[in-house]
Order: structure tokens, then sequence, then C-alpha cells
């Protein structure tokens, strides 16, 4: 079969939400999703995300043929993910809508830990995107779901909390934001190579604190306008040394010897660089860049 094709470049055009493809009656032929993720993840660690949607599309096909449930709902809820990285916003959406609607399936159930995922992975996109007040409900509604059935050590938990802290930071309810942070790092401490992660954690409560107690003023001190030629940031002593304390620690934990210079560890380490760069970590942020390139340039 070809890799390139779709699954809509050789049938008619039908409703993303109509799942009569999936026959009940119909044989159930599963794809190989371990060996699909595998590739996929090969995709990622050499920074290709072209290929990974290629390699996804492909086996959409496959599932869809093969009346995989199952199967298809995995590859569009990783799909989410790629439009969401790449700034596909109406693709991202659309993937995200048929990922939520495949949750009402018998074979998936709206209260099982994979339908849990696609409500995080939805409300990160709509998160991403600038709908927080939307993700809000669905990270509640996965939450619920996880603190359940997730046992200690499973990352998505930590996950959950550090995404659903982002959207209460993007609505400027920084102290919810920053009890979910802690959370999010007391979780991590069970997670296996969690140190990754624990970082990313850091930085994102440094925004937090930043946005709950900086302020911007005149030359006079006088609250103004960021557009303001006179503007400048306001930072607290005490909040200031919070944030230095939670940089040395994400910088230690991206300097974790148990960490692995991996994939996984570069994507982690590309998103941690603009925020050292910001807090005037320049330094790091270059060394941390070119561990970044090393990996990828040893993938390649």
């Amino acid at each position: 079969m070809n890799s390139n094709m779709d699954v809509r470049d050789y049938t008619d055009p039908i409703c993303p939400f109509d799942f009569s493809m999936w026959r009940k009656d119909a044989p159930v032929h599963s794809i190989p999703v371990d060996r699909v993720k595998e590739k996929e993840d090969d995709y990622f660690s050499r920074n290709d995300y072209a290929g990974a949607e290629r390699h996804l599309k492909y086996w959409l096909t496959e599932a869809e043929a093969g009346n995989d449930v199952r199967g298809a709902f995995y590859i569009h809820n990783e799909l989410m993910g790629i439009y969401r990285s790449s700034d596909r916003k109406e693709e991202a959406l659309r993937e995200a809508q048929t990922a939520l609607s495949m949750t009402s399936l018998p074979v998936i159930g709206e209260e099982s830990t994979a339908a849990a995922t696609a409500y995080v992975n939805a409300a990160t996109v709509y998160k991403v995107f600038d709908m927080a007040a939307e993700a809000l409900p669905m990270y509640e509604k996965a939450r619920i779901v996880y603190e359940q059935n997730i046992q200690p050590g499973d990352w998505k938990m930590g996950g959950l909390y550090n995404n659903m802290a982002l959207a209460l930071t993007d609505l400027a309810r920084y102290d919810e934001a920053l009890a979910l942070y802690e959370k999010a790092l007391q979780w991590m401490e069970s997670v296996p190579d969690g140190a990754g992660n624990r970082a990313v954690t850091y930085l994102n409560m440094c925004d937090a604190l930043m946005g709950r107690d900086a302020s911007i003023v005149n030359d006079a001190g006088e609250p103004c306008s960021a557009d303001d030629e006179e503007a400048s940031l306001l930072v607290p002593a005490e909040t200031d040394a919070k944030i230095e304390g939670w940089l040395d620690l994400a910088e230690a934990c991206l300097n974790d010897p148990s960490l692995k210079r991996d994939g996984d560890y570069a994507v982690v380490a590309e998103k941690c660089v603009p925020s050292f760069e910001y807090y005037g970590r320049e330094a790091f942020a270059a060394e941390l860049d070119a561990r970044v390139q090393a990996v990828y340039n040893r993938e390649n």
C-alpha cells in the first residue's frame, strides 16, 4: 500500500464523527501499535515530524481498513500532538474532536484511562491555541479518571498536573497553577528518568510566579502599559530569589547524569532553551541547545 496515501484519497467524503466504518460484525485486524510507536519515536528522535506524520497516516488507513478502533484512536491522538507542535490549528482541532468523539465507542469507554489521555491531549491542543477556558473542563475530567486509576511511576499523571497548571496560568489563576506544579514535581519523583520533566515544571513555575508578582512600571515606578517606551519589569526581591532557586533546580535536573542524552532528552531540553534565555541564563541555554543538536545530528 502506498504510504503517502490517506484514506480520504480513495473514499468518498464522510462526516469525521461517523464511525459506521467500524461495523460490529466485521473482523478486526489490529495494527501493531508497539511497532508503530517505536518507529514514531525514531522519527521524533531525528526531529522529523513530517516523516512521523506520513508514518501515522499510513497506519491510520490500515487501522480503518482492519476495523481496528483502538489502533485508529491511538493514531488520532498522536496526530493531534504533531499538528499542535507544528502550529497547525485547524488540523489539530479536527483530530482532537475526532478522538473525543471516539471515546463514546464501547471499545474505548468514556471513563477509561485511554479516554482520559485523549481528554488531556485535546485540552492541550485547546490550551496551545488560546482556548484555556475550554481546556480546563477536559483536564478536570481526565484528572478524575487518572487519580482513580494511575499508579505511581506513570508519567501521565505528572503530565496532566503540569499541563492543567499551564492552562490556569494562562487564565491568571496563578496560585492554583503553582499548587498543581508542586503536585507534578512530587509525582515525577516516582517516575524513572523524570528529571527532565521536573526541569520543565520548575521553569513553568517561574513563569507562573512572574505572572503573579511582577508588574510593569515606568521610570517613575508607576504602573504602565508594556508598549510604553519607558516600560520596565519590576520583580520583588523575594520573587526573584525564588525564581533563581527554581532555575538552579531546573539546571540540576537537566544535568542529572542518570538521564540518557537521547531523543527524549532532546525533546525536553529543546523546550527549556527559550526559558533559560528569557531568564538571563544564556550560557546554559546555549549549552543545552548544543546538546539538543548533538542528539539530532547523531540520530540522522
